[in-house]
């Protein structure tokens, strides 16, 4: 009867931490990336595909290293993405920010573009709730933002977000969008281990 018992406890407990994993699976971050990987990762990929790599070392933050990688014309490979942007801390990977941007495209197009990224990565990831929209005209120039979010596992989230700007005095639009992964979860744990000694 004990040992029935503990076999139960502990399937129970695997299901529970296999559900948990699996939650974090569902947001693994893009490029053949994972939470966790050093920055040498990142500069390979960009290296076997001739793109350009900008590293940023943030002085108030020393253990902090962000690197952004695009390509000098066109989109990132199998990709309409323009640029991707990592952040580490203490060389591991906690949050990657893709964006869009097209020169040759209208803001209406990118509208487009991010209302399609917007449904695929709901089918991917489930319905991504609307975050804040948000309209300011300041000096002839309006800038409309939306964005939308999906926390799947408590610290462990996506948000999308889409900005245009109308020139008013000119008559021109122009508009961009991101998609953020950011695991806090992991950001915690890391900022943790840099407070022992």
């Amino acid at each position: 009867m004990c040992g029935c018992f503990l076999r139960r406890l502990v399937v129970f407990i695997v299901l529970q931490a296999g559900g948990w994993a699996c939650g974090q699976a569902l947001l693994e971050p893009p490029f053949g990336l994972r939470w966790g990987d050093s920055p040498e990762k990142l500069v390979a990929w960009a290296s076997r595909h001739a793109l350009d790599v900008t590293i940023k070392l943030p002085g108030d933050q020393p253990a902090t290293r962000i690197l952004r990688t695009e390509a000098r014309k066109g989109f990132l490979p199998d990709s309409q993405a323009s640029a991707v942007e990592c952040r580490f801390i203490s060389g591991r990977l906690y949050e990657l920010t893709v964006h869009y941007t097209d020169p040759t495209a209208s803001a209406d197009l990118m509208e487009t573009r991010f209302e399609t990224l917007r449904k695929q990565t709901g089918l991917e990831h489930g319905a991504l709730l609307p975050n804040q929209q948000q309209r300011a005209v300041e000096d002839q120039f309006v800038t409309r933002t939306r964005s939308f979010h999906r926390e799947p596992v408590k610290g462990l989230f996506l948000l999308l977000a889409f900005t245009e700007v109308e020139d008013l005095l000119r008559g021109s639009k122009d508009a961009r969008f991101s998609l953020i992964y950011r695991n806090d979860n992991f950001r915690n744990e890391l900022l943790e281990e840099l407070k022992k000694p």
